[in-house]
């Protein structure tokens, strides 16, 4: 069957599923298509090969099972082609002047004598060479195309694969398939897998055992490991991969030649959390095996807290006691006993951490501390892991704030960041918050920044969710008893009149928050109802109509919804849909897989991306759609970021998010779905996360039940990680100011 493809009803951009309307002539109507295609624009000449099928809910389809793509000759064709967005600098004006100025030669002049889009109106030498450049990367990226698309891998992917290795991909894909899940973000393994299947290799191939073995180490990096016990890893390995022990024991050798991972023998260690009842248990005999690039950051921690704690203070001596009056004085408060002993701390320890619930004063010790060593004419920097705390960081305490990474003075073209060892950061007390987030690679390139006379406070949560990335580092070094931390557990007079803030201590406590109605306006609320479709309708209405009339906030701004699943009726995945047509039902949208994108969109950013400066979890708008540039345009607190539609992937609708993806963040209101069918993630410190994010109100919608669930479960999935017994080793060493010891 051949035809012109008229429009593209859905398309997945990760599997390349497709749902498509194929005119096969004139006169009669479109017809659907369905199958896995790369790269399909409107406009363009099918010839399909496959079977009719009548879906039950659809209708008639044709199933298509191969396809072959051809350039379209109609001036209809050719203008659906060009106006489809496929070719940056043309979108459909643009393509409606440059056929019916050249007709059917249009493609032909493009190709072989572009100048003459002169004669189009309103195109100039940058429009040309835009459009220049991007039919030659069309032209380039046809075949690559071709070849990648009988292997399953998706448009958006090959863009990627072509971009990284140009004209070599083919080969370098044919080589070593593997390769593209150490290269191209969003191709992991198992679709790299899939490919080398394809191309003849077999299961016990060297290169697919070795590449699985990564695999594995990474997805239990995924999972909060910075390394994972050597006999949990071979079983893993081997069922996921179907190989023998022995040869994924022969690939952790080779790995470990190569230096792609490390192992080291495990000894006993304290368990800092209790272990999974399905986790093999450490042992004498056993090995830890690390990806090697968490060895190195694990063992730099330890060893440059253990030198930075030791280290001279560049910091002069004061009195202690006087301090404390002076800077009670200035503040015109009293500090509270154990305020007062984190102050005391602070002006004495080169390292110290400061941890407490929320209400605890952590803010009001920040505020005495910067208070005494400003006058001291120190060199203060505050910094905090998300744009959203460095920005509560500043306003809480009238200096500025700023991102861990932006501190560190990330660069793309630097390759790296560039605040390190070599060139350390100027300050003699930097504080860090919401440490808790803080995970061991961006701890280790903090610490390498830190110049060794200087003071380092950490402040956090320890109760809180650990980092999405690996280790537990606040915990871990809580527990090494390495450094002197503070536990503030006393709630103040002001934070006691707060629902939100005792039914928090409550949670975290494993007791029961309150429920009860009160009279007039509470911030804390809970609605019971145990129909998961129903409480999806409850939160539409919430953070449509409800909470904007009732307490005047801005549904885009000032609320969030926090689930704990992505998937089912008040996962992330549907929430966001529904409150997407609820609070911005524009028609104008652009469609990446799964996702739609419209102006005003409320989005996040899913990885971090150095070379735009935006993180994994900022949250920004959708500012501009542009067909014929081919990218969309985000404002993330006062930044744009321009996003080209190949790299939509990178971010995703963020009416409704995931408890994780909320850490560091706090809003003016948030709304949280607990439901049963929520079990296997029904935590207590996750519960505890949701609400504290919540600064004026917090409204619950689900089941008593599963709260309870949640506020009873504190076992706690052990992460796999040896800093606190790395620290304590260090501390023994006893390094002097220069890190010799």
């Amino acid at each position: 069957m051949t035809g012109r493809l008229e429009r593209i009803t859905y398309s997945n951009s990760e599997t390349g599923y497709t749902v498509a309307k194929l005119r096969i002539n004139a006169r009669a109507d479109a017809v659907t298509i369905v199958g896995k295609f790369a790269g399909l624009v409107p406009g363009v000449t099918l010839e399909l090969s496959g079977t009719w099928k009548v879906h039950p809910s659809y209708g008639k389809q044709f199933d298509v099972r191969e396809y072959r793509t051809m350039v379209p000759s109609t001036i209809y064709g050719i203008k659906k082609y060009l106006g489809s967005g496929l070719i940056k600098g043309i979108g459909p004006v643009m393509a409606e002047r440059i056929v019916d100025l050249f007709g059917k030669d249009s493609l032909d002049v493009i190709e072989n004598d572009p100048d003459r889009l002169y004669e189009v109106g309103g195109v100039g030498k940058k429009r040309i060479e835009m459009i220049r450049t991007a039919w030659a990367d069309q032209k380039e990226i046809r075949d690559v195309m071709l070849f990648l698309q009988s292997h399953e891998v998706s448009a958006a992917y090959a863009v990627r694969i072509f971009k990284t290795y140009g004209n070599q991909a083919i080969d370098i894909v044919t080589e070593n398939p593997y390769q593209l899940a150490t290269d191209i973000f969003g191709i992991g393994f198992l679709t790299a897998d899939k490919i080398a299947f394809k191309l003849g290799f077999k299961k016990d191939s060297a290169l697919r055992i070795k590449a699985g073995l990564l695999y594995v180490l990474d997805r239990q990096a995924d999972e909060g490991h910075v390394y994972y016990p050597e006999t949990g890893l071979i079983e893993k390995c081997g069922e996921i991969l179907e190989v023998s022990a022995e040869l994924v024991k022969g690939a952790i050798s080779s790995s470990t030649i190569d230096e792609t991972i490390r192992a080291e023998t495990i000894r006993v260690e304290p368990q800092v959390e209790p272990a999974e009842a399905d986790a093999p248990a450490d042992t004498d005999s056993g090995r830890a095996v690390y990806l090697s690039r968490y060895f190195v950051c694990e063992t730099g921690i330890a060893r440059m807290l253990a030198v930075l704690s030791l280290a001279h203070k560049s910091i002069r001596p004061v009195d202690v006691p006087a301090a404390l009056k002076w800077v009670e004085g200035k503040l015109l408060f009293t500090l509270a006993e154990k305020q007062a002993a984190a102050v005391r701390s602070a002006l004495k320890s080169k390292v110290m951490v400061i941890t407490g619930g929320p209400g605890t004063g952590k803010t009001t010790i920040i505020r005495a501390i910067l208070t005494i060593f400003k006058r001291l004419g120190v060199r203060v920097m505050l910094a905090a892991p998300t744009g959203r705390a460095a920005k509560r960081m500043s306003e809480t305490t009238g200096h500025h704030a700023e991102t861990i990474h932006r501190m560190l003075s990330y660069s793309f073209q630097g390759g790296g960041f560039q605040k390190n060892a070599k060139n350390p950061l100027a300050g003699d007390l930097l504080i860090v918050d919401e440490a808790s987030m803080i995970d061991t690679v961006l701890m280790y390139h903090l610490l390498k920044a830190v110049p060794r006379a200087a003071t380092m406070i950490l402040v956090g949560d320890v109760n809180q969710l650990p980092s999405v990335g690996p280790g537990n580092v606040l915990k871990e070094i809580i527990a090494s008893n390495a450094v002197p931390v503070v536990h503030l557990t006393e709630i103040f007079r002001q934070a006691a009149n707060s629902r939100i803030i005792i039914n928090a201590h409550r949670i975290n406590k494993g007791v029961m928050p309150d429920l009860n109605p009160v009279d007039g306006d509470s911030d804390f609320y809970f609605i019971n109802n145990d129909s998961p479709e129903r409480v999806h309708d409850i939160i539409m209405e919430l953070v449509a109509k409800r909470i904007p009339d009732r307490f005047g906030l801005d549904p885009f701004e000032d609320i969030q919804v926090l689930s704990p699943m992505h998937k089912g009726a008040v996962g992330t995945s549907m929430l966001n849909q529904s409150l997407q047509e609820a609070l911005n039902p524009q028609k104008d949208e652009i469609v990446f897989g799964a996702s739609r994108f419209r102006f005003g969109d409320k989005v996040m950013q899913i990885r971090n991306n150095y070379d735009k400066n935006v993180f994994n979890g900022d949250i920004g708008r959708v500012t501009a759609l542009n067909r014929e540039s081919r990218e969309i345009k985000v404002d993330f607190d006062g930044r744009e970021t321009a996003y080209d539609f190949n790299e939509l992937d990178e971010v995703v609708p963020a009416y409704a998010i995931s408890v994780h993806k909320s850490q560091g963040s706090e809003y003016p209101a948030v709304v949280i779905p607990l439901m049963t069918q929520h079990f296997m993630l029904l935590q207590r410190n996750l519960v505890y996360t949701a609400v504290t994010r919540g600064r004026r109100l917090v409204v619950l919608v689900g089941t008593r039940k599963a709260l309870a669930i949640a506020v009873k479960n504190d076992k706690l999935g052990k992460r796999y990680t040896r800093l606190a017994m790395r620290l304590d080793g260090e501390m023994e060493k006893g390094y002097d100011s220069s890190g010799i010891y």
